[in-house]
């Protein structure tokens, strides 16, 4: 997918209005975990080295169109000033008369973060007046949010009508890796999905099974596949209303849709709780499947030890709870284990999981935006990306 880049634009002098994702968690008003801000240091970094004069924006949390402290970007501000080793300025607002004037007397070298998005109803409606003000700020639009790219808001689509708009190093990122993946991918390219539910799923599996060599099923969506196979799942998660879809996928998929052999149960969900490892055909009435069992496992990996790319999104189990964990940091180790393949983490859970297994460091990209990794994964079109200039 091909978009003009921040680099392609003469930036010098000019004030940037850069949309990042600085959706972060905030504990005793402290960011917790600053991923997502160190993900946008390379263009906000680029735009200060070519004497641009960067506004940020962002939103967090949903503080339902209302201005909230909760909410505030003030703790970001803070620790992004530490991680670029110069203040940033914080607005109090995101449009207005007293943020232009902070906005027209930046001066260079200084960042202006704006504040939350959100505390205004506008932003998600999409509403052009909003756009407008949010643009009158600065000359040029880059965006650099694709956790936010899934959505038309004012931030992320609305703006790109007055301004050029460009993508930033991280969007760039994002769209190389994925739309790689999905165009023309180094083979064979395996898919690994996972999470509760088929139906979050279902038109990624309709979009991929065209495109993959192997597509392995984990997760409480697994179990909807294996009772539309006919097996007794007990008190296992399934949906019921897609079974007739399920049966429709594994015929049309046979050869391509990996399932599993055996599962860890339990007899309820509970790290406390009595578990075992049983074929998927013996899941005893009354206990659920939470994760995928050994033999599964090794499936898996037998199927990825070949792949030159894999594309990753949802855990095998309820990861979160340490029985059910082991399936999910299997496929983590595996993939990090894997020699000159490209590694794709579909953010989200996944990128939780390969943090806690401790292999992050080992894969080739992890999304910085689950739904819209997703959605992109879907074959759709995401908005805030076609908004965006052709070179």
């Amino acid at each position: 997918m091909n978009k003009k880049a921040v680099r392609m634009l003469d930036v010098a002098g000019k004030r940037v209005l850069v949309r990042v994702d600085f959706n972060v968690p905030l504990e005793k008003g402290t960011v917790s975990d600053d991923t997502r801000i160190r993900a946008a240091l390379p263009t906000i970094q680029y735009l200060l080295e070519h004497d641009a004069r960067p506004i940020l924006c962002s939103h967090l949390g949903r503080p339902k169109g209302k201005a909230d402290p909760k909410y505030s970007l003030k703790p970001v501000a803070v620790r992004l000033g530490q991680l670029l080793d110069r203040p940033v300025e914080m607005a109090l607002g995101c449009v207005g008369p007293v943020v232009e004037e902070m906005a027209r007397k930046l001066p260079p070298g200084s960042v202006l973060l704006l504040e939350n998005l959100r505390f205004h109803p506008e932003e998600e409606a999409n509403d052009a007046k909003f756009a407008r003000a949010l643009a009158s700020l600065a000359e040029v639009y880059v965006n650099d949010a694709f956790g936010s790219a899934h959505r038309a808001h004012g931030s992320t689509v609305g703006v790109t009508a007055y301004l050029p708009a460009v993508a930033g190093f991280l969007m760039e990122k994002e769209l190389a890796f994925l739309g790689r993946a999905l165009a023309d991918p180094a083979r064979p390219f395996i898919a690994v999905l996972g999470g509760a539910k088929v139906s979050d799923k279902i038109k990624v599996i309709h979009n991929l099974l065209g495109k993959v060599d192997s597509l392995l099923i984990g997760g409480g969506m697994a179990n909807t596949f294996l009772k539309a196979e006919g097996k007794a799942v007990g008190e296992s998660l399934v949906e019921n209303d897609k079974l007739a879809e399920a049966r429709t996928l594994l015929r049309d998929g046979a050869s391509k849709l990996i399932l599993p052999v055996d599962a860890v149960v339990a007899d309820r969900l509970d790290a406390g709780a009595q578990t075992r490892t049983v074929p998927v055909a013996a899941v005893p009435a009354g206990w659920r499947i939470l994760d995928i069992g050994p033999e599964t496992a090794e499936r898996f990996m037998q199927h990825l030890s070949t792949a030159r790319t894999v594309v990753w999104n949802g855990p095998m189990g309820v990861f979160e709870l340490a029985p059910f964990a082991a399936g999910t940091f299997a496929i983590a180790r595996a993939l990090a284990q894997l020699s000159g393949a490209t590694t794709i983490i579909g953010g989200g859970d996944s990128a939780a999981a390969v943090e806690q297994a401790g292999v992050a460091q080992h894969m080739t990209h992890i999304s910085t935006g689950g739904g819209a990794s997703l959605e992109f994964l879907e074959g759709k079109e995401l908005p805030g990306v076609a908004a965006l200039q052709e070179p």
